[in-house]
This record gives C-alpha cells, sequence and structure tokens, in this order.
C-alpha cells in the first residue's frame, strides 16, 4: 500500500533522518582522510557543485544554521573531525574560505586534517572592496588630503607636483590647525636644508620667477636670516619715490645683516638722504652754464662725488655738497677722489683747479707736483678733456723714464720737451734728426739751431769722436 504524501514528509523531517544524514556526512569526511588516491577524484555535494566552492561553504552554513534554529536540542556529533561553527563564531568569510580563524583557539577544517593530509581544499582569495582602493587611487583635492591626514588614513603627497599646489595644500595644512599635519607637510622644506644643492636650484627658481614673499619665508624657515635681509633690502629697487625709498632703507637698518652689509645698507641711507638735499641746492649759474643731464638721486657714490667736484667745488666743507665732505663721510680714498676730481675740473676747462690739486708743499715750504697718479695717466686724462699743449708738456715732463715721456711729447706735439730730452742726453744725431720735423722758421728750430752751434755744450759723439783722434 502507498504512503500518503503527508506521512513520507513526517518521516523525512524526523530526528532519525537529520541522524542518519549527519552519519553519512561523518563517514564521508572520514573516506576522505583514509583514502590515499583522493587527489585524482573530484568530490561534490548532493547538489552537484564542487566540494570547497565559495557556493558550496556558503550553502552549507546557511543550511547549518537553519537545522539548528529549527531543533535546537539537535544531537552533537561525536567524532574526531570538528564541525563547522555558527556564523558568529569568529570567523569571517573569507577566512572560513581560507579555512583560517578570524580569532580565538578554533581550529579551521583544513587544520584538522593535519599537514600530512593528502586533502587540500583550494579557494579564491576575496577582493578588497572598492572602497578600499579609493583610498590609494583617487584624485584627492589639497582639502580632501589634509582631512584625509587629519583622520589617520594613508594619503600620498607625490601627486602635488607644482608649486601652485603644495602651496594650497600648505595653506590648508595651516587653516586645519593641526600640528602633526602642518608638520608633515613642511618637513620637506625642512629638508632641504641638509640638500644644499636642490636649495640653491629652488632658491635660484623662486628669483628667477619673482617669488619674493615666498622665498623670504623660506630663508626665515630655514634660519638664513642675513639672506632674508638682503632678499628684504632688495625690495628698495621697486620704490620710485626717493622719500618713500629713504624711509624704507631706514626701516632696513635693524635688520639682522653681517657687519660689512650693515655698513653697506647704512652708507645706501645716508647717500640717498644727503642727495635729496643735493638735489634741491646748487648755484643757478653754472647749472645755466652747464645743463644737467639727469638727476643725482639715487645715482652711485661716485657719480655724485663727480656731480659735487662738477657743480659744488668751492662750497665750504661743512655743507652736504662740499666734495670733500662727500670724501670724509664715505672714507673714499685719496686716489679714487683725485681721479674724480681731476676729471671733473678738466670737463670744465679750470686748469688753476687742476694745477692745485699736483701742488703740495713739504715741511720747508717748498712747493712740488705731486701725483697718486702716474703721469702717464694724468696727461690721457688731460688729453681726453681737450686740454692745450701748454697744460700738457707741464705733466709730460714730469714723467720719469725718458723713452716714455719722448714718445709721449712726440704724440701730443710736445716740441720743447723732446728738444730739452735730446738736449739732457747730449744726443746731436737725434736732434738734427728731429730739427727736419719741426715748421721752418718756428721758434722750435730757431732752438735746436743755437743748442746745436753752441760751442760749448758737449755732445756724446763729439766726445767719442775726440777720444779716437788722442
Amino acid at each position: 500500500m502507498m504512503k500518503s504524501k503527508t506521512d513520507e514528509e513526517d518521516y523525512w523531517n524526523s530526528s532519525k533522518f537529520k541522524l542518519k544524514e549527519s552519519k553519512q556526512a561523518v563517514n564521508s569526511i572520514r573516506r576522505l582522510v583514509e583514502e590515499d588516491d583522493e587527489d585524482d577524484v573530484e568530490k561534490v555535494s548532493w547538489s552537484g557543485e564542487p566540494v570547497g566552492s565559495i557556493s558550496w561553504s556558503v550553502r552549507e552554513t546557511a543550511a547549518s544554521n537553519q537545522r539548528t534554529d529549527r531543533d535546537p536540542t539537535f544531537p552533537k556529533i561525536n567524532a574526531n573531525t570538528p564541525s563547522v561553527g555558527k556564523s558568529n563564531s569568529g570567523y569571517s568569510l573569507s577566512s572560513l574560505f581560507k579555512g583560517k580563524p578570524k580569532g580565538g583557539n578554533f581550529l579551521s577544517f583544513t587544520e584538522s586534517l593535519g599537514s600530512d593530509s593528502p586533502v587540500r581544499l583550494f579557494a579564491p582569495e576575496l577582493r578588497k572592496p572598492k572602497s578600499e582602493y579609493k583610498d590609494y587611487v583617487s584624485d584627492w583635492s589639497p582639502e580632501e588630503t589634509i582631512k584625509r591626514m587629519q583622520q589617520g588614513k594613508a594619503v600620498s603627497l607625490e601627486k602635488f607636483r607644482s608649486l601652485q599646489d603644495k602651496l594650497l595644500l600648505l595653506d590648508f595644512a595651516v587653516s586645519a590647525h593641526d600640528g602633526n599635519v602642518i608638520t608633515a607637510v613642511t618637513v620637506l622644506f625642512r629638508e632641504l636644508e641638509s640638500r644644499q644643492t636642490a636649495l640653491r636650484h629652488l632658491i635660484q627658481y623662486l628669483s628667477e620667477t619673482d617669488e619674493q614673499k615666498l622665498l623670504l619665508e623660506l630663508l626665515r624657515a630655514l634660519g638664513r636670516t642675513e639672506d632674508a635681509a638682503l632678499l628684504q633690502y632688495k625690495e628698495h629697487l621697486s620704490i620710485a619715490d626717493e622719500n618713500k625709498r629713504r624711509d624704507f632703507l631706514k626701516s632696513c637698518l635693524s635688520l639682522p645683516f653681517s657687519a660689512e652689509d650693515s655698513a653697506h645698507v647704512q652708507n645706501h641711507f645716508t647717500l640717498l638722504e644727503r642727495q635729496i638735499v643735493i638735489e634741491r641746492g646748487g648755484k643757478v649759474e653754472i647749472f645755466q652754464k652747464f645743463p644737467r643731464r639727469a638727476s643725482i638721486l639715487n645715482m652711485p657714490l661716485i657719480t655724485t662725488l663727480y656731480y659735487c667736484c662738477f657743480y659744488h667745488y668751492t662750497e665750504p666743507e661743512g655743507t652736504y655738497s662740499s666734495p670733500l665732505n662727500i670724501r670724509q663721510t664715505f672714507k673714499i680714498s685719496e686716489k679714487q677722489y683725485f681721479v674724480t676730481a681731476l676729471a671733473a675740473r678738466a670737463k670744465l676747462k679750470a686748469w688753476l683747479d687742476v694745477d692745485a690739486l699736483f701742488t703740495s708743499r713739504n715741511w720747508l715750504g717748498f712747493t712740488r707736483k705731486k701725483s697718486p697718479l702716474s703721469f702717464q695717466r694724468v696727461v690721457d686724462i688731460l688729453q681726453k678733456n681737450l686740454a692745450p699743449t701748454q697744460v700738457l708738456q707741464d705733466y709730460v715732463a714730469l714723467v720719469d723714464d725718458a723713452e716714455l715721456r719722448i714718445g709721449l711729447a712726440q704724440k701730443h706735439k710736445c716740441h720743447d720737451i723732446v728738444i730739452n730730452t735730446y738736449r739732457d742726453l747730449r744726443d746731436r744725431q737725434l736732434l738734427l734728426g728731429y730739427r727736419g720735423k719741426v715748421e721752418r722758421g718756428s721758434a722750435e728750430e730757431r732752438k735746436i739751431d743755437e743748442l746745436l752751434n753752441n760751442p760749448v755744450r758737449r755732445w756724446r759723439g763729439h766726445l767719442c769722436h775726440r777720444r779716437r783722434v788722442t
């Protein structure tokens, strides 16, 4: 007699069938352990799915949970191999597939079989969620990067390569008021101090791109106060108004310059202050006769001295525009002052002032011409300023070397110097040769004839002839 459908369902759902099913599962596991040639056999479940696959493990775990919830008094299986626990037993899904527990002292399925077991269950490793990869590959903005750094997440600062991006990143780090983040961003600037080659290239780049403000902050951060002071002092070049520039230079006097640079800045301020005063004064007559070509403001020191020697040479030493006052204030050397004053007075054709520059008195009261320059150089300066022959020959005659003196005299047509030099050398032949170079009937020709016809004068060739005769 056929069993009714209801009886069949009761039978299959009975605990006796469940016990039978569990025993079959245990026996199948034992056979897996005992057999040696299982590597060649593919294990499949009742549904036809390979044992150890992802879908098989998921279904087995779900079926175990359903049976436990349905029958809490389900008897335990006493076997050597432990069963797979519930989902809340400390295993994660990926660790379950790998056969490794998430925590605790539980053994995995493959570990329970032993390391010498020929049975190996393989399952593919699950990939990380896309959200984790996003932390490394996403194009984070500077603001988002700073927020992630505050949260302790991994970030990469390598993509911020341009100067603008780095500065923007630094701005966001400062606005975040997080000391660790600021340090992490600015540590690269500190590292430059030990890498002088890279530092020089960065400073050169910032200088060429006129990033003065950033360069100033960088130098201060690196502790290079003298370089920062010089950079700040250089800003005076962009100030056009002389009064504002003077005030700016005055404010620079307190900057931490070196001793040499500090003296330079002090002289610059004093010079500009004096130039402002000189620009407003002066005699009207000389400016009308020799109009100025440019303003004296912001000119170099030697140019200012030349200007004062040209327009204010006779002013008393106590005034700002006096050349002697400028020489004393700025400690100009005697040679530099002499050259500048000589060029300025020769330009004005003030030959008496030129002569006074060379005149000196000794302790006995005698006067003589003395020059810190060679008289050859003096002759060149006077000749460039179109000095007359009468003035030139006075200084050509002071050249010590005879050959050089003769050459300069012939070049500038100072005939008296040449005639007197040949006379002192007692060279009759040279004097006769030079007689053909002067104009006929001139005073120079008559002077040469008088020397040649003088019976008292002894010539070098004449003396030699008399010695041979005797």
